[in-house]
């Protein structure tokens, strides 16, 4: 019922690194369940029959140290609905890792690659996915990680995504000391929870942000 990328953008310097996590849906308020994230430790979306206590459970794994692959093996081995759930992970250091299960509706899957992981289910085919990544791959390393992030889901929703229909979505995105006053590490946390066209209105939130929070 859900698509989604979770990304770590290094940009000129790593010290600077994001991590973040962009997810649409046809199901009311996407952005309360799916994302979570911790700079300078990594990023998780997790769907299907979601598993919210991944988020805190993941996050502690990878502050430990864990990579995303061994805090995805560590999630799997402690739940009896694995092959139910679908996730995405990214490390501190980019490495990615995603897990889709056995019993998660069709069309489901996901792709990893260097610093991302982009997984769906219920879509409307692997398009999906393949055009989310596309569209990451094609985007520029050193934009800032929100607008990777929705170019991805944007393109993603154009190929099809929730079979469905269209419903909510939401991007968080953090970074070091990049939140609001400096006093907080949350770059962008903005949610679209019940819209038509919830993608589109991301992107016009997200505008307003960087006019409101990013510009001023």
């Amino acid at each position: 019922m859900t698509f989604s990328i979770v990304a770590r953008s290094a940009g000129p310097d790593p010290e600077t690194a994001s991590w973040g996590v962009a997810v649409a849906s046809k199901f009311l308020a996407v952005g309360s369940a799916v994302p979570a994230a911790v700079a300078q430790v990594g990023a998780i979306a997790t769907q299907a029959h979601a598993n919210v206590a991944y988020k805190g459970l993941a996050l502690a794994h990878l502050d430990e140290g864990a990579t995303a692959s061994v805090a995805l093996q560590r999630l799997l081995e402690e739940d009896e609905g694995r092959d139910h759930r679908q996730v995405g992970i990214v490390d501190v250091e980019g490495n990615a890792a995603s897990h889709t299960g056995s019993a998660c509706l069709d069309w489901a899957g996901g792709v990893t690659g260097d610093g991302y992981a982009i997984q769906g289910n219920i879509l409307t085919g692997e398009e999906v996915v393949s055009a989310m990544e596309a569209a990451f791959l094609a985007s520029d390393p050193e934009a800032p990680l929100a607008r990777r992030l929705l170019a991805a889901l944007e393109a993603g929703d154009r190929a099809g995504g929730d079979s469905r229909g269209r419903q909510s979505a939401a991007v968080l995105v953090v970074r070091e000391g990049a939140g609001y006053g400096g006093m907080d590490d949350i770059e962008v946390d903005l949610r679209v929870d019940d819209h038509a066209t919830p993608v589109e209105e991301l992107q016009r939130l997200l505008a307003l942000n960087d006019l409101y929070l990013t510009a001023s």
